[in-house]
């Protein structure tokens, strides 16, 4: 019978080693398949709100990868053009008190690494490279065929396959990314002998004209990763394009020497293009549904992608572990749990992403509004995204 097979789960980054650790605590069988050798080479540093990280301390895998995180005692903004520090958005203790959990920063390599030797040592779970979805059945239960030909069973599918989702395709066929109109670039850099605020134990937030800036200790502290936002630039798929780094420094020329001096520390830079996606009319149809970027790609402003790939497969196990005979059940009560938070965050997330371009007069009113919020007050505006439980 269809629901003594595993749940199959394409694509075996954060979100789906996720979803599959929360099922295999569940008792449930679950097969993840992954195109690539499950590695993560995307060079990239990674935020974890409380609201992430207390899930992974749920499924045990947050003490794990402790070692390899930072705790930033608190998020600094700046005025990229003139450098003035604008506002104080306190984390660390203050953080972690009032939500019971603490705010990380870590490189992406770590926090997956520590995922898949969670789902390694999870019985329950088996991991499949070299599987790389081409085609989809339903019937009793969920066929799919891999593109060297070779098929698969399982009771049910879910696609955690990312921004370029195949899975999406079967649900709603007539979804179509579109250019957001700005590229993200993004190094790393020794974090030794870097001057203030770069060696800060912090967040930093450089806000400008059509441009942002953010930079964070990662690896342990060892490393700092920075991310330069500009509007335009070149569409194009995919996380890891090679980038002109004169081009990036074209859009930084009236910002400040302080913030210019991190952007020309770096001798390499990678690039990814923003795409958004329009609401699904439905992120599940029958036994199969979507996670994460796959069902609802968020944009980078509030640093939540993978917090919300996270919150959806913790979701998702709870409703499939209560319906697991059911799945198309489980997966509409999983959507209609989800559906409402993630659009508040996709929301916010675009007003922000404004909010950190604006320009002339507004980026004044801006920088003023900002100075005039208490520490306390700051941080509580994120209680309703942290402190979910």
């Amino acid at each position: 019978m269809a629901q003594d097979l595993p749940v199959l789960i394409a694509g075996g980054g954060i979100g789906g080693l996720s979803t599959a650790i929360a099922l295999g605590r569940a008792g449930i069988d679950a097969t993840v398949l992954e195109r690539s050798a499950f590695a993560e080479e995307s060079g990239a540093g990674i935020q974890l709100g409380p609201n992430a990280t207390r899930i992974l301390r749920g499924l045990g895998v947050l003490d794990v990868m402790l070692p390899q995180t930072f705790r930033p005692e608190a998020v600094w903004l700046f005025d990229g053009l003139s450098g003035r520090r604008l506002a104080t958005v306190p984390l660390g203790d203050h953080a972690e008190q009032r939500y019971g959990a603490p705010y990380l920063t870590l490189h992406r390599a770590d926090l997956h690494a520590g995922l898949r030797a969670a789902a390694d040592a999870t019985a329950p779970v088996s991991l499949t490279s070299g599987f790389d979805v081409s085609g989809i059945q339903a019937g009793d239960g969920i066929t799919i065929a891999n593109l060297d030909g070779t098929k698969l069973e399982g009771s049910s599918l879910i696609g955690a396959d990312g921004l370029w989702s195949t899975v999406r395709k079967s649900v709603a066929p007539e979804a179509a990314l579109s250019y957001a109109g700005a590229t993200a670039f993004r190094t790393l850099l020794p974090r030794e002998g870097l001057p203030a605020p770069f060696s800060a134990p912090i967040i930093g937030l450089w806000l400008g004209p059509k441009a942002h800036l953010v930079h964070y200790p990662v690896c342990a502290g060892g490393a700092l990763n920075v991310v330069a936002v500009t509007a335009g630039g070149r569409e194009a798929q995919g996380w890891d394009q090679t980038a002109d780094g004169a081009g990036l420094l074209s859009g930084f020329t009236r910002w400040c020497k302080e913030s210019k001096s991190l952007l020309e520390r770096s001798e390499g830079w990678r690039a990814w293009s923003l795409f958004s996606l329009p609401a699904l009319p439905q992120w599940s149809r029958g036994a199969v549904t979507l996670l994460g970027d796959a069902a609802h790609p968020v944009l980078p402003y509030l640093a939540q992608g993978a917090a919300l790939a996270i919150e959806d497969g913790a979701t998702l196990a709870k409703y499939f572990a209560a319906s697991r005979n059911d799945p198309a059940a489980a997966f509409r009560t999983y959507e209609n749990a989800r559906r409402p938070r993630t659009t508040r965050l996709q929301n916010t997330a675009r007003r922000f992403g404004r909010i950190y371009h604006l320009r002339g007069p507004a980026r004044l009113a801006r920088n003023t509004a900002l100075g005039l919020r208490s520490e306390t007050a700051a941080l509580r505006q994120f209680d309703w995204l942290y402190g979910v439980d």
